[in-house]
């Protein structure tokens, strides 16, 4: 474990906080685009853009030269957005060495393809294991040393165990999963859903509805989960639930946070303006329902949702729609 290193990319919130829980195993180096980011988080021990309030740990080492984050790197971990993640591996592969393992962060689809981020690690970097790290996991709870759990899944039982200790660290508990499809899907998904959620709680919905929507929204991304390849236990677990309950439930989402505005009555445009971080169910909706027609799978919540977003609808209009859904076997669409 002492000899292996870790590349880390991307200095937002959650790449910033699991760089600092995997220090406490192994050395890491953080590489940020921004070069006062990296300034700051080498000289102050701080990132107040995406952690304020932290403090980070002495060891953690960043950079602005990606070359100097992979060329040692015995782990690549990838906490970048899911729509500039293609251009950052691209300059990762110039740079890594073979059969390095490289772990994804990101919860999102990317808009042009609907590929996951695992399928475009395998398709720039061929014959590197490849997984993700998942879970209901609010980078600022776990930087305040509460209690959390995540999923790291990757096809080879082997490889899985051993990154395990890698990021396993505390009160931070870190399970293993085979179902890489299922655990990546769980996390994308369940943004579109918090999404919806929100958009009742701006409108003064109560836990009833908040819940109903939450377990319907559960059903809907299984469905589609399910049809893609993942395992059904997988959303019944905390790549699936666990995610869709922090992620709908929290004053710290940034899904639902666009959801509650959205519930306002606010522009999207002016929502996203006004946010430093990148809320993925936004980005990847598109891409959701492309794959819900491609699979021929029913998501009224997530199109509702979609409507909203692309403008042809508004939250208040759709929140009706769902409330007037027709009600039939709990084992059926809608």
């Amino acid at each position: 474990m002492t000899e292996l290193k870790v590349g880390l990319l991307g200095g937002g919130s959650w790449g910033t906080t699991v760089a600092s829980l995997v220090t406490r195993n192994v050395p890491v180096t953080i590489w940020a685009r921004n070069p006062e980011t990296v300034h700051e988080i080498n000289n102050q021990r701080t990132n107040e853009r995406y952690l304020p309030g932290a403090t980070l740990p002495e060891k953690l080492v960043a950079t602005n030269d990606i070359d100097e984050a992979v060329r040692d790197a015995d782990v690549i971990i990838m906490g970048i957005p899911s729509q500039n993640f293609r251009t950052v591996l691209q300059e990762v592969k110039q740079h890594i060495r073979a059969w390095v393992p490289v772990i994804s962060l990101t919860k999102g689809l990317e808009l042009d393809t609907g590929m996951r981020m695992t399928e475009i690690i395998n398709e720039v970097l061929p014959g590197h294991p490849v997984g993700v790290l998942t879970g209901p996991n609010l980078a600022r709870e776990i930087m305040a040393g509460q209690a959390a759990a995540s999923v790291i899944a990757m096809e080879d039982e082997i490889i899985v165990r051993e990154l395990q200790k890698v990021f396993q660290s505390g009160l931070f508990r870190v399970y293993t999963n085979t179902d890489v499809i299922g655990c990546e899907l769980g996390g994308v998904l369940k943004n579109i859903i918090a999404i919806a959620v929100g958009m009742g709680d701006g409108q003064g919905a109560g836990d009833n509805t908040r819940s109903a929507l939450i377990t319907r929204g559960l059903s809907e991304v299984t469905r589609l989960g399910v049809a893609m390849g993942g395992r059904p236990e997988t959303f019944a677990g905390l790549a699936g639930m666990g995610d869709m309950i922090a992620t709908c439930t929290s004053p710290q989402s940034r899904n639902r946070h666009v959801g509650v505005e959205l519930g306002k009555g606010r522009d999207m445009q002016d929502i996203i303006d006004d946010m430093v971080m990148v809320a993925e169910g936004a980005k990847s909706a598109p891409a959701v329902m492309a794959l819900a027609e491609e699979y021929g799978v029913e998501m009224p919540i997530a199109a509702d949702v979609y409507r909203v977003l692309s403008g042809d609808s508004n939250a208040s209009r759709a929140f009706r729609g769902l409330l007037r859904v027709t009600a039939g076997a709990e084992s059926e669409p809608g």
